[in-house]
């Protein structure tokens, strides 16, 4: 066989490995668990006295292995994200995304925002900017974000950037499923607002993912009971109530 043709050969078998190795990345079963929010030692309740809510809670699978980091595709699904600002408020107060990822934050309501991140993660500040106009930020390094408004208090959300295609957000139930995980080792990381980081820190472990183990066991994140919402504005100080403008209310 000729250079040329063994090389052609050589290229359509790497193709088809590649190939090969997306396809069983999209068939295989999702690896998926459940969380509980503990709170004082007992499990969480809400003010109607079920669970509580266990939302917004991310998960990502670091891969320990080459074999499990050969495959894999971002958990947005190819959607392009966005935190839209609307009737005072973040949508959604939690977005997980993979590093590199460009954010869209598009204004909706009839009035100006200035959204600023000044606290860890990925640290901007995107001005004032009036409805119908959309700003975006690339969160380009690993860690969480935590967004605020500089006009209206009540506002904030967080965006965690993982250095990872494998991640997921819980449901108000506390499950959590991520697609397109090959088999091998990885690292599981947790990251919930209402809890200490160190906390956090101590549920990260190293799990085995295969075809006959997908479910992961249940995670139990302890609450932080003197956990706030309250901060500061963009300047360090306390905010001020609006002028009395249509374009700041």
């Amino acid at each position: 066989m000729s250079t040329s043709r063994t090389i052609v050969c050589l290229g359509l078998l790497a193709a088809w490995g590649f190939f090969c190795a997306g396809l069983a990345a999209e068939d295989v079963a999702p690896v998926a668990g459940d969380v509980t929010i503990v709170a004082h030692g007992k499990q969480a309740r809400s003010a109607g006295g079920g669970a509580a809510d266990a939302s917004d809670v991310v998960v990502w699978l670091v891969p320990l292995d080459d074999s499990s980091s050969a495959a894999g595709r971002n958990a947005a699904g190819g959607r392009k994200p966005e935190i839209i600002q609307r009737n005072k408020t973040f949508e959604p107060h939690v977005l997980a995304v993979q590093v590199g990822t460009l954010v869209a934050f598009p204004n909706e309501d009839p009035f100006f925002h200035n959204i600023f991140s000044l606290f860890d993660g990925k640290r901007f500040d995107l001005g004032l900017y009036e409805a119908g106009t959309t700003r975006t930020v690339r969160f380009d390094r690993p860690g969480v974000s935590f967004l605020f408004c500089n006009i209206h208090p009540q506002m904030s959300a967080v965006v965690v950037a993982v250095d990872t295609p494998y991640f997921a957000l819980t449901n108000r139930a506390g499950h959590w499923m991520i697609e397109g995980v090959p088999d091998g080792r990885y690292e599981m990381h947790v990251w919930y607002e209402r809890s200490l980081p160190e906390d956090l820190k101590n549920l990260a472990r190293p799990i085995e993912i295969s075809g006959s183990t997908r479910n992961v066991d249940r995670i139990r994140i302890l609450q932080n009971p003197n956990f706030t919402l309250a901060h500061k504005n963009k300047y360090g100080q306390d905010y001020v109530p609006p002028p009395a403008s249509d374009y700041a209310h």
